[in-house]
């Protein structure tokens, strides 16, 4: 019998992901872009707020927030880097999300400027804005031949 590459998801394979959201402060972000519905990738600056969603502080000027405001399906690839061995065998965490513009980011900037107090220089510019990713579903690839397919109940989402 073919057991096939993805594992029966597990405490172990929820905890490891809940961490690695818990833990991440950057992420590539990939888009849909408008003009040729290709895939367009970017490496941003993201966290997860109190409820433990992924949000970003993003520019109304890059070409990510663009892709968005016209279509808010993304997806997010969170990795854990470590000291040594193959990159290729180090956790990584795939979400697919639904974006949307946080109307009020005020509360967040104090806890965005704690994870990343540089973004002082740049968070009050007008053409900055929270967006809130609400993770859709997920893939964890914990390493080699442990893979877990998640849902935001395996996050602590729902």
């Amino acid at each position: 019998m073919n057991k096939g590459p993805i594992r029966t998801t597990d405490d172990d394979a929820r905890q490891s992901a809940r961490h690695m959201l818990a833990a991440m402060r950057h992420a590539v972000l990939a888009v849909n872009d408008a003009g040729t519905g290709h895939p367009h990738l970017s490496k941003i600056a993201c966290q997860i707020d109190e409820a433990g969603v992924p949000v970003a502080l993003l520019s109304g000027l890059a070409v990510h927030s663009q892709a968005l405001a016209a279509d808010p399906r993304a997806a997010l690839l969170v990795e854990t880097q470590q000291d040594r061995g193959d990159p290729m065998t180090w956790p990584r965490l795939s979400l697919q999300v639904t974006a949307r513009v946080i109307a009020d980011g005020a509360g967040l900037r104090d806890r965005w400027l704690r994870a990343h107090p540089k973004a002082a220089v740049f968070i009050d510019l007008p053409d900055f804005r929270f967006w809130r990713l609400d993770p859709q579903a997920g893939f964890l690839n914990a390493g080699f031949g442990a893979a877990f397919r998640l849902t935001p109940a395996d996050l602590g989402l729902a």
